[in-house]
């Protein structure tokens, strides 16, 4: 059987699952992280519950990537290089270029190249696992497949700012959301529990975990997404700010004498649950805290479930109604407490949840209540299957 591999490459670590195709069993799942520092650290899962960790330096990417190939090869889980037949990489911005998955070429590269500044955590790293990759696995099929590629089709009523048009005409000044591989996969998953064409439902999903993105589904696409121009906007997340008024950063910067780089850097990873508790950005330490009494990581609870009951009420006005609203994510996915406090007091709009079938976590399951107008779905994400089958796909496409 032919293997497939997607890959999420950041600045400094290497994911990865490899998949058995077309059955698209996992036979294999790891990281690499610290690529580049004194020490990295490989870890990878395989087998009937077999894991082989080891801490050495990966100078980069490159390094890395030959290091993960061999050790397929050294643990039995592959044969050889060409048992690999296709690769599926993970980008997070497309811009207006990429409205889907797209084979991977040197026009491909270079347009990826030119949207590093929309994404400039994300596309570089990326862009060096593709060349990587490329190398290491020259004659195996690859793609990219784009967070972004799910919302590029918004109404434009959605899509566009308050903004002087040229700017969108010049220079790309648009939402473009994020996690859209995600919310696609999930979307496509509440239908079948639905039992329904995903074309006829309204569905709101909740992708919130470290980085969080609530978007509204209407026709089977992306209607509206809470993310924008870049991951910084919508909802509160771990250290992310969500939505500010952006006359808040030239304050901030005549008060304090930072550069608006510095600022929106604070914005993005000294804000959010771990701004406004000044603890942690983690959902398990606030909600211990808040238990305890800790005041600020109340207050961080508080403005975060209220910005997600925000979003889900502005997305039910704009649908005209929703069949359901989806967890998916890791605080999706695990926290029972934290989707309580999302649906309590929505009786009204038809949203309500059973609290036994709510004690839960990473499992796909209908939470509704008997009684619910609204059904409230807790699925788990699972982007790298998507992407593997975005693969089986776009083989199809060029084959015909």
């Amino acid at each position: 059987m032919s293997k497939s591999i997607a890959v999420n490459a950041g600045s400094s670590t290497l994911k990865f699952k490899l998949f058995d195709m077309p059955s698209e069993e996992v036979v294999a799942e790891g990281t690499i992280e610290r690529i580049g520092e004194k020490m990295g650290h490989a870890k990878i899962k395989y087998g009937d519950g077999q894991k082989h960790e080891e801490e050495q330096p990966f100078v980069d990417h490159g390094a890395a990537i030959k290091y993960l190939l061999d050790q397929l090869i050294a643990l039995g889980i592959v044969k050889s290089y060409d048992e690999i037949t296709a690769v599926g990489h993970r980008v997070v911005a497309g811009g207006e270029y990429f409205k889907d998955s797209a084979v991977i070429n040197d026009d491909v590269i270079e347009k990826i190249n030119s949207l590093a500044e929309y994404a400039p955590l994300h596309d570089p790293a990326e862009l060096v696992g593709i060349k990587a990759f490329r190398k290491a696995l020259p004659n195996a099929f690859a793609i990219a497949v784009f967070d972004t590629s799910f919302h590029a089709n918004m109404p434009k009523m959605n899509a566009l700012y308050s903004i002087p048009y040229e700017w969108y005409e010049k220079y790309g000044a648009r939402k473009y959301g994020a996690h859209g591989t995600s919310h696609r996969y999930v979307a496509a998953q509440a239908a079948k529990m639905l039992n329904k064409p995903l074309e006829d439902l309204k569905l709101i999903t909740l992708h919130i975990g470290a980085g969080a993105s609530i978007t509204a589904i209407k026709n089977g696409k992306s209607f509206d997404t809470s993310m924008g121009f870049t991951p910084l906007a919508g909802i509160t997340m771990a250290t992310r700010s969500g939505d500010v008024d952006p006359s808040l950063v030239a304050f901030v910067e005549e008060k304090t004498g930072k550069t608006s780089a510095e600022i929106i850097d604070d914005l993005n990873h000294k804000s959010g649950l771990l701004g406004i508790s000044e603890l942690s950005p983690d959902m398990r330490d606030i909600l211990d805290a808040a238990d305890k009494g800790n005041e600020k990581a109340q207050l961080a609870l508080d403005i975060y479930v209220n910005r997600i009951k925000r979003y889900i009420g502005a997305y039910i006005a704009e649908m005209d109604g929703a069949d359901a609203i989806v967890f998916t994510a890791g605080v999706g996915e695990n926290s029972a407490p934290v989707r309580k406090l999302v649906t309590d007091n929505m009786d009204y709009l038809g949203i309500k949840i059973d609290q036994e079938k709510n004690q839960c976590h990473g499992v796909q399951r209908d939470l509704s209540a008997p009684d619910a107008k609204v059904k409230t779905l807790l699925i788990p994400t699972n982007e790298e299957l998507m992407i593997v089958r975005d693969i089986e796909r776009l083989k199809k496409e060029q084959a015909n």
